[in-house]
């Protein structure tokens, strides 16, 4: 019978067409499931390269991001800054860590993994993201657009730092996170969302500090920063501004111990937490200890670049506590500045008889 002859023939087909979309709904499910991974667990790093083509906000919008600035034209980010960002990235893994610099452009980001070393050992690090500051991007929707329209950079004594400060502000308070400095080396995660670090009794810090996005208190740290605004005095739009901030909400006394202090749900931490060899004894880092601390009670450590004015840095082999620092927490960096102190070393072509 005819329909008997040709039956076998449709079944097959439709079979196949079965088989069809089912695979291509596999795919398309497939697909989808991987750019959810992409942007929900930070299995990505944003090269140079820009391999994903993944924008600032989209990194930013996941949350929680540790926050890095470099507010000055250099492209080449030194040791220090490289081994701040490396120990959040180990130990904020879940975290995405964000180096934004003043210096970078959309169109130079294309060769910077072949011309420095840095970005190489950085964007390795599979939830670290380097990306333009676009200052006047950061800024919208915010008290300090009308600012920065108005301000004259040039004329501005302190002008990296001031730039700095207000960045940070803007950037904590759209996306939430927490800001750390470029010097700040990180040993242990910070349990707290909503805090700031005091730098001694009374006085508060704005090298690290962390809070949900839109967050009332930096809203209102960015009125004041404007509306107290003097680039002459430097600090006044930042460890000034914090601490004065904090005194509208809280009557701050001295710390006992290793207690942390708290007011309107936010915490104010204890100098042991970042800060426990203070700026006089800053130069501590870069000697030879006896028996090195175990800071058991920091969560990380503030290095006090702004006071190494000899611009002391970490030598391999000099045993002093910075290095040990950099060898524990920040050890791909570390094994880079041997590597280049060997290159340092080697005899060039005149050297050679």
């Amino acid at each position: 019978h005819p329909c008997r002859r040709h039956a076998p023939k449709r079944s097959r087909k439709a079979r196949m067409l079965r088989k069809i979309q089912i695979c291509l709904c596999f795919c398309f499910v497939s697909g989808i499931l991987y750019e959810i991974s992409l942007l929900s667990s930070c299995v990505f790093s944003y090269l140079p390269m820009a391999q994903h083509y993944l924008t600032p906000e989209q990194v930013l919008n996941l949350g929680k991001s540790i926050i890095f600035l470099e507010t000055t034209e250099r492209l080449e980010p030194p040791p220090l800054v490289s081994c701040s960002v490396e120990s959040a990235a180990r130990i904020y893994q879940d975290r995405p860590i964000i180096l934004f610099m003043r210096g970078l452009t959309n169109e130079t980001a294309l060769d910077l993994n072949t011309s420095y070393a840095a970005f190489s050992l950085l964007s390795s690090m599979k939830n670290v993201f380097i990306f333009p500051l676009q200052m006047e991007t950061v800024f919208q929707e915010t008290p300090l657009l009308q600012w920065y329209n108005q301000v004259v950079p040039e004329q501005e004594k302190n002008w990296v730092h001031v730039s700095s400060d207000a960045s940070r502000l803007a950037l904590i308070w759209k996306y939430g996170g927490i800001y750390m400095d470029t010097d700040v080396i990180s040993i242990r995660p910070i349990p707290q969302e909503s805090f700031l670090a005091a730098q001694k009794s009374r006085f508060s810090s704005n090298g690290i500090f962390g809070f949900p996005a839109r967050h009332k208190f930096v809203w209102d740290c960015m009125e004041n920063f404007v509306l107290k605004y003097n680039g002459n005095i430097w600090g006044n739009q930042g460890p000034f501004l914090m601490t004065r901030m904090l005194k509208t909400l809280c009557n701050l006394t001295d710390f006992q111990g290793t207690e942390d202090h708290s007011c309107q749900n936010i915490s104010f931490l204890n100098p042991q937490r970042f800060y426990p060899i203070p700026y006089p004894a800053w130069s501590r880092y870069y000697q030879v200890w006896d028996k090195s601390p175990d800071f058991n009670h920091s969560y990380a450590l503030h290095l006090w670049n702004f006071m190494n004015r000899n611009r002391k840095v970490v030598v391999a082999g000099s045993n002093t506590l910075a290095e040990k620092l950099y060898k524990t927490y920040c050890p791909t960096t570390y094994e880079d500045l041997i590597q280049n102190a060997k290159h340092r070393d080697l005899p060039g072509p005149e050297d050679v008889e």
